[in-house]
């Protein structure tokens, strides 16, 4: 990256004393050439991750990135905006305690403003059993390495004191805390890593559906695309909840739902929340954006679908559950909602792995924890890709667990089914 391609504040006095002349497109848009060292499926957080690691740590140029739409048009502009590392299972504990440090080093090494808020997450327990396990949990976090704290009642409402803390039917206990956790604007991870990648010579090229994948004699050979065919040596999917979609074009039947998860957000308001909150009832959480929105949601919609947008009852139930634990928000108006396409595995937890196929690597499985994840992931998937080997915080994310029953993570221990994950 040249000394006029950084963003700086230097830059900022700079461009602004000279008309604004010098600032360039984030990325190029170059028409696909006709091979590919790798090609990525799926132009969002972690496809673009992908790239980014594959380049800066692999040492790899010739890549490109295929998007059947715009860069970052997909999940990764629709999902909860938080960034935890307080999951309580060996497998996904260390996977994501590699993320949140990728995180809080990310965008120093992208030249980005990610807009990362560091602000802490409270998660709320309401009785004797919700405690028990949030102390397990915050016990495993700080095993792992990570921080986590107990909160109790009064400790809660001194740092909280606008929630509703005497509702007879949701009663407030008290909180685990993880400080380092917070949020960033997903819409901007998307754009910090597609300018990065861009920049080590990645071929970002949207309006490129994917129509089919070319296996030959048991390995992969390349694409079919809206623009043309593409070879390629290996082909890396990470696209959502379209999973099952571009991985039945190999053949694959992946163990995989998808749903649509909800989130709305209000109008913009002044500094109100300064943490991201979750309650263990009707499974709300709540955060405040940088442009002053309330940004809350709840569970996903329970049937599969392929629409980017859910039904009223669970907007009826996030509306009940908003209404009950922070009373204050009902004064606001609910400005826009939008709903993200998840890819639900029947253990909750992903799939960083070989495919059957040789040559064909898969990431999916991502349920609720995707935005989180987006740097280890792409870290991960990166370092599979490039060596065939599994990155060590992400060795137990098998494919083939599903098969054999061995490795499961049931990370809420709700069993073998995919719309309560």
């Amino acid at each position: 990256m040249g000394i006029s391609d950084r963003f700086s504040g230097w830059r900022v006095l700079k461009e602004g004393l000279t008309g604004n002349k010098g600032w360039t497109p984030h990325w190029r848009d170059p028409e696909p050439k006709r091979d590919y060292d790798v090609v990525i499926v799926g132009g969002g957080g972690h496809g673009l991750a992908t790239a980014y690691y594959l380049a800066k740590e692999h040492g790899l140029r010739n890549i490109a990135v295929l998007e059947k739409g715009y860069l970052g048009g997909g999940n990764v502009g629709r999902n909860t905006t938080i960034v935890r590392a307080n999951y309580y299972l060996p497998g996904n504990s260390e996977f994501y305690s590699h993320s949140l440090k990728l995180w809080e080093g990310m965008e120093q090494d992208l030249n980005y403003n990610a807009m990362m808020s560091q602000r802490g997450i409270l998660n709320v327990f309401h009785n004797d059993g919700q405690r028990d396990a949030a102390v397990r949990r915050a016990n495993s976090i700080i095993n792992q390495g990570d921080d986590a704290e107990i909160l109790y009642r009064d400790q809660l409402k001194t740092l909280v004191p606008f929630l509703n803390y005497d509702n007879n039917r949701f009663p407030i206990m008290g909180a685990l805390l993880q400080r380092r956790a917070g949020t960033a604007r997903h819409d901007a991870v998307a754009w910090g890593y597609a300018r990065a990648a861009d920049q080590f010579g990645v071929d970002l090229i949207q309006n490129c559906e994917v129509t089919g994948i070319d296996v030959e004699g048991g390995k992969v050979v390349g694409v079919q695309t809206a623009r043309g065919p593409i070879r390629a040596k290996k082909v890396a999917l990470a696209a959502a909840g379209r999973s099952s979609q571009v991985a039945a074009m190999a053949g694959l039947t992946l163990p995989i739902e998808s749903h649509v998860l909800q989130a709305f957000v209000t109008e913009g308001l002044k500094p109100v929340i300064d943490h991201v909150i979750t309650f263990a009832e009707g499974h709300l959480y709540i955060s405040q954006s940088d442009k002053g929105g309330l940004v809350f949601g709840s569970y996903l919609d329970f049937y599969s679908s392929y629409a980017a947008r859910g039904n009223l009852p669970m907007q009826e139930h996030t509306m009940e559950a908003i209404a009950a634990m922070v009373p204050a928000v009902t004064k606001a108006r609910l400005l826009r909602s939008w709903g993200g396409i998840m890819d639900m595995t029947p253990d909750g937890s992903p799939i960083i792995d070989h495919t059957p196929i040789e040559g064909l690597y898969l990431n999916a499985g991502w349920c609720y924890g995707g935005f989180k994840a987006t740097p280890a992931s792409g870290h991960c998937f990166a370092h599979l890709i490039a060596t065939d080997r599994p990155h060590e915080a992400a060795t137990r994310f098998k494919l083939d667990r599903f098969r054999s029953g061995y490795g499961l993570m049931d990370e809420e221990g709700t069993g073998a089914q995919h719309n309560l994950h």
